[in-house]
């Protein structure tokens, strides 16, 4: 079964979510991140590059983001091509056009430079890229993701059941408005056709305002956002198989029942308040499991390890016996190693949320049999445990599998770290940020747990003392009327990192 937990302080709200207490999924947000994908922005183009099919277009963020001719939906391209041939050519007929169209598409017909566009950040920016731009929309719900201009009908493979995946096209198909299509959510599965219409409807009605925003919005400016991260996750994820959300806020959990008496009314009696005097990520030992997730070195419960390594074009995963010697022979060894390792593959590249190009090295196995044991074992395992979509090929005699696993913001690696100033880009340290969170979580829960009153005084070092005096004024302040005491803040330059240390006055 899985828990959902919910870690709320003024600085930052972690929720993370657990399957038989372990870490499945971790998800940050802080006050002062500006989270861009899944948002749509008015956007105007600033350069258009045939050679690469490409269109630059400023959406208001230090970077221009970049469309490329494939994230163009067809129905777009079609009519924006045929408006381009009409003025060029009085002779083409438009039957003719749409023929050649589909044949060899060009940007440069599509859009021109200046030109404003409605698009949606289908990918965060990393390694100092712009964000990727889209104008194939979705708009996720409960039960459905709706594609307001791509008339198409998709079912979760997770829908196995042949009658109940005709029933729920069905239903969509006689209530889709013309034009538009959706994704069927695992979630839809034996739901009644009054539910599915009541996502239906409510996703219509935001993209209908999304329309009319795009008409009075200047450009670079954001026309909608998806919902706060809580109620994303529980929109998301709260299903059967969650057996209880803990938050360690009421305010927050008056306002996720609230949320879900209103969507799924099931579930409600799920959301809980936790007020123990254990913090609620340590209570499920979650801190050490993100620490863990930051490391190179995955142990494996046999005694084998995995090896994780990202670049900015790939990430390569290595697998080692390490002390698993095994009972019978070498090839029955290595043969349960890649198992195990296959297994804490999809739950590392899960909760790292590693996506692109993936190389992984198992250990060469001779027999060709077990290579395609394990090859159905690692698909089977991506397609139950993995949301996102996943490519993998076949392993290869040398134990190598390629595969491709779609990106969605950053990397935890990105989240929680930077690169190191002291090895040139060797490896990572914490941030200053991340520091600075962990220092304030267990000042907090110091307090908390010896009962402390009155003037309190927090020694940090200066990083962290810069940090919190400059971006999370507002924080303290709040932190200060949660405990009812008052915090004074001083640095020590023989402080280094996360040490500090607490005085009472």
């Amino acid at each position: 079964m899985k828990k959902i937990i919910i870690n709320h302080n003024p600085w930052q709200t972690r929720v993370a979510v657990l399957r038989d207490k372990k870490l499945q999924d971790i998800y940050l947000d802080s006050g002062n991140k500006i989270e861009l994908e899944r948002c749509f922005f008015k956007g105007k183009v600033a350069k258009i590059l045939p050679g690469i099919q490409t269109a630059f277009v400023e959406i208001g963020q230090e970077k221009a983001g970049f469309l490329h001719i494939t994230e163009i939906d067809r129905a777009l391209a079609i009519e924006k091509t045929i408006e381009f041939n009409k003025e060029a050519s009085f002779d083409t007929t438009i039957d003719e056009v749409e023929r050649k169209i589909k044949k060899e598409m060009d940007i440069s017909k599509i859009f021109s430079e200046n030109e404003n566009i409605l698009v949606q950040v289908s990918k965060e920016p990393i390694y100092g890229k712009g964000a990727k731009l889209t104008t194939c929309f979705t708009l996720p719900g409960r039960l459905i993701v709706l594609m307001p201009n791509i008339p198409q009908i998709g079912i979760s493979k997770k829908i196995e059941d042949r009658n109940e995946r005709m029933r729920l096209r069905e239903i969509l198909a006689k209530n889709l408005p013309k034009g538009m299509g959706a994704i069927i959510r695992t979630t839809a599965e034996k739901r009644d056709e009054k539910e599915i219409k009541k996502d239906l409807a409510f996703l219509v009605s935001i993209w209908r305002s999304i329309l009319k925003k795009f008409k009075k919005a200047e450009v670079g400016e954001k026309v909608f956002e998806d919902l706060p991260i809580t109620l994303r996750i529980i929109r998301d994820h709260l299903d059967k198989d969650v057996e209880a959300v803990l938050t360690d806020n009421s305010a927050d959990q008056d306002k996720l029942y609230r949320f879900v008496k209103d969507t799924t009314t099931e579930h409600a009696h799920k959301i809980k308040f936790y007020d123990g005097g254990t913090a609620l990520f340590e209570l499920f030992d979650i801190e050490k499991q993100i620490e863990k997730a930051l490391q190179k070195k995955v142990p494996l419960k046999s005694g084998g390890s995995l090896i994780i390594e990202t670049t900015e074009a790939m990430s390569v995963i290595d697998v080692n016996t390490g002390k698993f010697v095994g009972r019978n022979n070498l090839e029955d060894t290595i043969f349960k190693t890649n198992i195990e390792a296959a297994e804490e593959i999809v739950t590392q590249l899960r909760l790292r949320n590693i996506g692109g190009l993936i190389v992984i090295d198992f250990i060469d196995m001779s027999s060709s049999s077990n290579r395609q044991k394990l090859s159905k074992f690692f698909e089977k395992t991506l397609k139950e445990m993995d949301k996102f979509q996943t490519v993998a090929l076949k392993i290869s005699e040398f134990g190598l599998v390629q595969m491709t696993r779609k990106r969605s913001g950053k990397t935890l690696f990105q989240q929680l770290t930077k690169v190191c100033d002291c090895c040139n880009s060797y490896g990572f340290v914490k941030s200053t940020q991340t520091i600075s969170y962990e220092v304030l979580q267990a000042f907090k829960d110091t307090v908390i747990r010896e009962k402390l009153q009155g003037t309190i005084t927090l020694i940090t070092s200066v990083k962290v003392f810069e940090y919190l005096t400059e971006k999370e004024y507002k924080s303290i302040l709040k932190l200060e009327k949660d405990l009812i005491c008052k915090i004074i803040l001083e640095s020590s330059n023989s402080f280094e990192g996360s040490f500090f240390k607490i005085e009472k006055n």
